[in-house]
């Protein structure tokens, strides 16, 4: 879990290199100095600072400072996404069509559970090692989306990245265009999953663990564009678009899992039922 943090941001670090040198529009001209701070990236940051809706956001967003938690929480409802950078090309890269997901990854799947047919795996060890990657998932989805997309920032940086990462999306929820995660970053960051793999089980084992892992994240991606523009009518997903809909128009501290509720019920991260009735 660490290791995949660790990508993530590194990940996050060489992307903003590539902002900075392709974005023209200088950091400087959202500059405003904070007297009561120190330091260079305090600086940055403003008590006063209004975001301009009608501008690139992703460099206005770090100088709200302390007030980026509130605002990021104040959500937009609106399918037009706003704009994020100046540059043409690197808006480009923030935007990813649902259907991408499945149409990447499944193949992936699919040829990692051949390497462990390949390898000679029996077919009950090969539905369990799918199975368990897909339960390993599950505790990834909680813990990335609990620990690192609701990690509390105020720094210019901290609110910058957060809102890339996570931010947007509850600023602005409806935006179908940025629900799901790009496929060239996650294939930076399936590097470490699968490196855990191979240290956690036998190398007949591993291929097929990774694939279950992955499929999970496919599930998640796709179940979670169903929950923000589908519209279930009853049963199971009319449930679980109500409790996801809960965490982001109620209580964003609660409520984590995506796919399933058993990790909230586990670390205790249910929504109180109070709210959950209320959202119905």
């Amino acid at each position: 879990m660490a290791c995949h943090n660790i990508m993530i941001l590194s990940l996050l670090a060489v992307t903003f290199t590539l902002v900075i040198a392709f974005e023209p529009s200088p950091l400087q001209d959202f500059c405003v100095a904070d007297p009561t701070s120190s330091g260079e990236g305090a600086k940055m940051v403003s008590k006063d600072f209004t975001v301009d809706l009608n501008k690139p956001l992703v460099f206005q967003v770090g100088h709200l400072g302390e007030a980026y938690e509130e605002w990021v929480h104040q959500p937009i409802i609106s399918k037009e996404g706003p704009r994020f950078f100046g540059s043409d090309i690197l808006e480009s890269t923030t935007r990813t069509v649902w259907w991408v997901i499945p149409l990447v990854w499944l193949p992936v799947v699919c040829w990692a559970v051949s390497m462990s047919v390949r390898m000679g795996l029996p077919l009950l060890q090969l539905a369990a090692a799918v199975a368990g990657g897909l339960f390993i998932w599950t505790f990834l989805e909680y813990t990335l989306h609990r620990f690192l997309f609701h990690i509390k920032t105020k720094s210019y940086w901290g609110n910058t990245i957060h809102y890339l990462l996570h931010g947007c999306h509850h600023k602005h929820p409806m935006d179908g265009l940025r629900l799901v995660f790009p496929p060239a970053a996650a294939a930076i960051l399936c590097l470490p999953f699968w490196n855990l793999m191979k240290l956690l089980s036998p190398p007949s084992v591993a291929p097929t663990l990774f694939g279950g892992g992955l499929l999970g994240y496919v599930i998640y991606d796709v179940t979670h564009y169903y929950l923000h523009h589908g519209k279930p009518s009853k049963g199971i997903t009319q449930n679980m678009k109500r409790y996801h809909m809960n965490h982001h128009f109620r209580i964003d501290d609660k409520g984590f899992g995506i796919t399933s509720t058993f990790w909230d019920r586990v670390f205790g991260t249910l929504p109180p039922a109070k709210a959950a009735e209320k959202s119905r």
